[in-house]
Parts: C-alpha cells; structure tokens; sequence
C-alpha cells in the first residue's frame, strides 16, 4: 500500500513540475539584506559559488554583520537569530536545530565544505552544533530540503553550510596585518565571552589565527510563566551523602552551568592565478555540564538523578583544501578537500542515594576526501561532479564506578566498536535556457558499509549476536527550475529525493530513551528515503517591498522509528530496577511533512525597515498499530517580527519572536509522557504553552576601529520554553557586547 501511495506521490509531483515549466512559473531563493535586488552569491546548494537566481532551493543566508547586532552566545543561537530555524534545547550547553518538520541525523553540517555528521550522530537531539565559533564564522548558509545530491546521507531537511574566516592577503608592496577583539557580558547567565583574530597577509603567503572563550553561569528564566518550569531543588553531594538543596532562587536553572574555549588556525598559500592552497586547524572543547532535563526527572517522590551530565565536548579538524584553476576538457576549476576530523563525549549518571556511577565514552575519527570540479560547456550550460570518501571509526568504552571507594570495573558501553563507510560520486547540471529561466538537475550513487562488533556488551546484555554488518546502495536526485521574470518578480521550483543510511547510532546503542523503556540495537536496518516538492515566489514591489513565499511537501518513506521490540523473545527486561519495554529502531513507518516559509521585508522613510519570517509546519508519521501520531520534530507555528533603524553607524532593531501552542493531544505519542520538559493543561496532560518574547538591539560604530551593541532580551521577563525543550529560555537579559579592529 505504501508503495502505492509513493508512486503515485512521484507522478503527480512529476506531472506538477511540468505543468509549471511549461507556464513558466517557478520561484524564490535568498535571504536578501537589500530589497532593491533578488541576487546574491551563495555555495551551499553545489560548493561552488553560484548567484542565487540559479539556485532552485531556498537558501538563507546569515552574515557577520547579523552575528554583531543579535550577539548570539552559540552557533545554534546564531541560527535561532534569523527566525528561519527553530531551536530545541535540553541543557545549556546545546542547541538542536529543527528545519522542515526534521532534526539530529535528518540534517546535514559542513563546515567549511567538509561533512561534519559522525556515525553516532542520533535521531535525538543533538549538541555539535556549538563546535562551531560564531566569532570565527564568516557567513553561514541554510539551504532548505533535500542536500543529499551534493551532501550525501542525512541531508533530509536541509543543510547548514558554515563558512569560516578566510585569511587575506597583502600586496606586493607590504604586508596586511588586521584583526578585530569582542568582549562581552549578559547577565540571565552571568556570561563572560572574550575573542580575538588575527591575519598576517603577505604577497602569497597568509595566516589567520582565532581564539574564543565563553563562561557561562546557571540560566536563569523569567518570572511571567508556568509554574511547572520551576525545579527550586538540585542535588548535592555533602560528605557521603545526596542532599536536596532548596534554591535562594527558584528561576535559576541548576545545574546549568558551562564554559568552553574554541582555537582556529589557518594558513594560505597562492603562488600563481592557477593554485590556491588552504590548511586550516579547528579545535573545540567544553566543560562537563549538566543536562537539565534529566535533572528534572522524578521518581518516587524524589529527583531521580543525582548526577547526568555530558562530559566535556570535543572537536578537532585538519582541513586541507586545494583549488586549481586552469580550463581543460575535464573541468576549469577543480578543488580537492582532505579532513581529518575527531570527536570526543561522554555521558556520566548516578541514581540519587546509589554509590555506583555510570560512565560512557565515545571518540570517533572521521576522514573524508572530496573531489570537486566544475565544468562550463558554451554559454549556457555549467557541469558540477565529484566524488566523496567518508570513513568513520567508533570506538565506545563504559565503566562503573564506586564513589565510595574510588573502585572501578568495565561496564555496558553505549556503542559496539564499529567502523562506517561512504562512497560516492555525483553530478549536478545547471542549464541555462535564456537569461530568464534556468534548469537545474543531479544525481547521487552512494555505497555505505557499517561493520559492528557486540563483543564489548555481551556481558551486560544477552545479545543473540556478536557482530553485525550493513551493505548496501542509495541512488538520489533532483531536479528544478527558476524562472526570473524580470529583476522584481522569480519564482521557482524543484524535486528532490534524499536519504539516510544506517548509522551506528541508529543499528549499536542501548539507551532510555524515556522512564520505562530501553532502546536496544537492531542489525537488519536499512536506509530511509525522503521525497519532496517545493515551489516558491519572491517578488519586490516598487523597490521598497520585498515578499517570498514557499510551500512544500516531504514524504519519509522506510523511515528509521523506535517501535516495540524483543530480546531474546522478551518484550520488556529489567533495567536500572525498572521494568522497561523494550524498543529498537526498526524501517517501520513513513511520516510525511508540509509546510509553508514566508518572509516580508518593507523599507519606510528616514531609514525604517519591517521584516518578517513566519514558519508553519505540520509533521505526522505513522505508528507500529497503523494509527497517526504528530511528528516530534516538526515545531509549532514560529516566527519573528522585527523593527529596524538604521542612520550612518547605528543601527537599532526592536523584534519579537513567538511560537504557538502545541496541546497534548497534537504532541508525537513519544513525547506525551514527558513531564520533566512540558507544562500542564487545565486536564493535569503535558502540552507546550505559546509564548513570545520582546527584545530591543543596537550596534554603533563609532569608527573604524571600535564599535559597541548593546541591548536587552526578553523584555517582560517571560518564562517559556521552547517546544521540546528540556530548558526554559533566558528571563530579562543585559547584552553588552564591545569590539575593536586594527
């Protein structure tokens, strides 16, 4: 039947895009900063830069300038800033962006151009993103819908591209050396942030050197809100004994607290026109911090944890990037990424009153070669190809410890020791009709390989296997037009399909996933497939008005769904003295998602702006009894409205972000027990209240060298939470943020 269902999905899409081409309606692209233009260099939709009235993909754009006037503290806060993306956080420490109704695995990173998904990348939400320096970031791209012609497995809802600072050169004459420093203070958390860069540039030679350093105190929320967000209790170890600590303030979030420090260097070599050469060195490290909702979990009356926490986060990449530039049969510009990358956590619980402490350690060393060429044919027609490597090396280890005595033993890791490979090649076409309408289409081959050994597990779990091993192909396209009709009015469209392999994540770990039930591996995982149309419009009126629109519909086919399951033919063990169910990710579901994007920019006199996003979603998957249940990842109605000033130097914005209620009975059934994240309806039932928070911002540069942003959040002291989210936001923030540059 499902089968049914998606092919005939696939010809009406099909036969949709052809009505369209041959009106010549197709649609938008861009986050544009200037009404007066619907054009801008972008690289996420083929790593080569491409003018995004070429692209038939959404893409928003977020620039530095963005990153001094919203002073984001993380790199997911600086996706939240541009209203496009939404923002689930279960700690402070975090940030797990959702794009289109997907999340976690179902979206793909790049960093630089280099694939920056693992293979214990999990269907949860996840945390990498704060790897990533704001600081240290030149533009960040966000391309909407299926990536995976280009980006491979994962690249479900979209892509986020970042791009990091380039070192510059000097001239012939003499050298350039520049650089910039920030320093700044919020009080909701007590935040000491400090950075600086920077760039020696000679004739051919460059360096570029960055460093970061945030602190960060427990957050506080604000003090209008639901009672049911106050935890005015935390755990304390006193001698040898847990203790409840009754809070001095209730609204602070405890445990919460964090730091981290983030390095950057780069080195450029340019010995001719032809030859552009690129190392660069990445290094990311966080403190252990709690994760708050986990600390909110009850049981028997009483705090259920003592102690969860994430160990310190790490990151490292090596990234080699060399680009050739010389017109042959084959290609004119070719370039080459080679990355080393390593990732480093850990998760570390106790039971409140147990002596004995759970620790599990992951690392994981990825390597990937990229190869990239771009090949013009006439006028008209520009070839995109290349193929891609990826191995991933898991290795997961477990102990527990008596604090009383200090006694360690092996315990249950959270990964078999496992390895996973990618290969593949691909091929992009963009065909240019006339100077209005442009084509675009690609497709994927991709051979994935995971190899699992149990053998580490085996005697904490009956597994009835030792070993598992995964084969097996993904074949991906696309295909889209944009059709420019004059410089004010474009529309596009496009089809796309994209999929997800089997990750050790998804076939290895045994985890909680929720009080009263045990997620174990599954070894006869395939991969899911995704399929989606979107057709959109931006249009400018009379150079003061700009408006786009896009709608769109993906249909998640095998999808990847934890389900009831058994263990050596039980259906529920006992785990951590619970009886638990046990479940497993199994291709047991399709889900289906739509949506709809809208963005609204409207220029007014003496240097006033309006802008708006507005992102409605609606996500729905299957369950293992054939009942439909809401999707976890696609987020309630979300937006922002903002204000804008902007006069010489200064520029001051007054906006408002909100998000709708989600009751109880439009929560995904995984999430409708989850009291330690939701509020409580009128009935005593788990529901995600709707919210808004009034922010104001400024930013002056008094000169070239010195600028200051100042500004206050969450004006009215608000207490929300994202929906969710584990974590209330911010209450009343202080910003003050100064920077100079030489």
């Amino acid at each position: 039947m499902l089968q049914v269902m998606k092919l005939g999905f696939l010809k009406s899409l099909v036969g949709f895009f052809f009505v369209l081409l041959s009106a010549n309606s197709y649609s938008q692209v861009v986050t544009i900063k200037d009404t007066s233009a619907i054009d801008e260099v972008v690289i996420s939709a083929s790593k080569w830069n491409q003018v995004s009235t070429q692209v038939p993909m959404k893409i928003a754009s977020i620039i530095s300038k963005d990153v001094n006037l919203y002073q984001p503290q993380t790199a997911a806060d600086l996706l939240g800033s541009s209203g496009k993306v939404f923002i689930q956080k279960s700690q402070q420490g975090g940030g797990s962006p959702m794009i289109r109704g997907f999340a976690a695995n179902r979206l793909l990173y790049s960093v630089d151009g280099v694939r920056m998904n693992t293979a214990i990348f999990r269907s949860g939400n996840i945390q990498n993103v704060i790897n990533i320096d704001p600081f240290a970031t030149e533009k960040t791209e966000v391309l909407f819908g299926p990536g995976s012609v280009v980006y491979g497995s994962d690249a479900i809802g979209g892509v986020m591209s970042f791009l990091t600072l380039t070192p510059e050169f000097g001239s012939k004459n003499e050298p350039r050396i520049s650089g910039k420093a920030n320093a700044r203070y919020s009080s909701a958390n007590n935040e000491r942030t400090g950075h600086f860069d920077i760039n020696v540039g000679l004739r051919k030679w460059a360096f570029l050197t960055s460093f970061s350093a945030w602190d960060f105190d427990h957050l506080r929320q604000g003090i209008h809100g639901p009672g049911d967000y106050v935890k005015p209790i935390y755990t304390k170890r006193q001698d040898t004994v847990d203790v409840i600590i009754t809070q001095d303030d209730p609204l602070l979030q405890i445990p919460t607290a964090y730091s981290q420090v983030n390095f950057m260097q780069k080195a450029r070599f340019k010995p001719n026109e032809h030859w552009d050469l690129q190392y660069g060195f990445h290094y990311s490290t966080t403190s252990a911090y709690g994760r708050y909702d986990r600390h909110n979990r009850y049981r028997n009356g009483t705090l259920r944890y003592a102690e969860w926490d994430y160990g310190p986060q790490s990151w490292r990449m090596h990234n080699l990037f060399i680009n050739y530039r010389n017109k042959n049969v084959l290609y004119d510009n070719v370039a080459l990424r080679i990355a080393q990358q390593q990732f480093g956590e850990s998760r570390v619980d106790r039971l409140l009153n147990s002596n004995e402490r759970n620790t599990q350690t992951e690392k994981v060393n990825a390597f990937s070669i990229n190869l990239d060429l771009l090949k013009s044919v006439g006028a008209r027609n520009t070839i995109y190809y290349g193929v891609e490597y990826v191995f991933n090396r898991v290795n997961s280890s477990g102990f527990l410890t008596d604090i009383s005595s200090g006694m360690q033993q092996i315990g249950p890791s959270r990964y078999p020791q496992s390895t996973w490979k990618s290969l593949a090649a691909y091929i992009n076409d963009e065909f240019r009709v006339n100077n209005r309408f442009t084509l675009q289409a690609g497709m994927r081959l991709n051979h994935y390989i995971l190899d699992g050994d149990f053998s580490n597990n085996l005697p904490f779990y009956n597994f009835p296997y030792t070993a598992v091993s995964i084969k097996n192909s993904a074949l991906t396209g696309s295909v889209g037009g944009v059709y420019k009709y004059s410089n004010s009015l474009l529309f596009r469209t496009n089809l796309g399909t994209a999929f997800r392999a089997p990750n050790v994540d998804d076939v290895g770990k045994v985890f909680d996933s929720e009080p009263g039930a045990l997620t174990v591996p599954n070894p006869g995982l395939k991969a899911e497939y995704a399929y989606t149309a979107d057709i959109g419009l931006a249009k400018i009126f009379g150079e003061k008005i700009k408006f786009d629109v896009s709608l769109y519909y993906t249909l998640l086919d095998n999808a990847m769904v934890r389900r009831p399951y058994t263990l050596n033919g039980l259906d529920s063990i006992l785990y951590e003295g619970e009886m638990s169910q046990v479940q497993a990710i199994q291709n047991a579901a399709y889900a289906r998602v739509y949506g709809l994007m809208v963005g609204l920019e409207i220029k007014l006199p003496a240097g006033f702006m309006i802008l708006g996003d507005f992102n409605y979603q609606k996500g729905e998957e299957e369950l293992d009894n054939g009942s439909i249940s809401a999707s976890r990842h696609a987020a309630p109605f979300f937006g922002v409205a903002r204000l804008r000033y902007q006069y010489k130097k200064l520029t001051m914005e007054f906006y408002g972000f909100y998000q709708a209620e989600r009751n109880y009975q439009d929560l995904a059934r995984e999430e409708q027990a989850k009291n330690e994240i939701y509020a409580k309806d009128a009935n005593g039932n788990n529901y995600a209240p709707k919210w808004y928070t009034l922010n104001f911002k400024s930013m002056l540069q008094f000169n070239e060298s010195f600028g200051l942003s100042a500004g206050i959040e969450n004006i009215t002291d608000q207490r929300y939470r994202p929906y969710s989210s584990g974590l209330s936001g911010a209450g009343r923030n202080f910003v003050l943020a100064v920077r100079a540059s030489f």
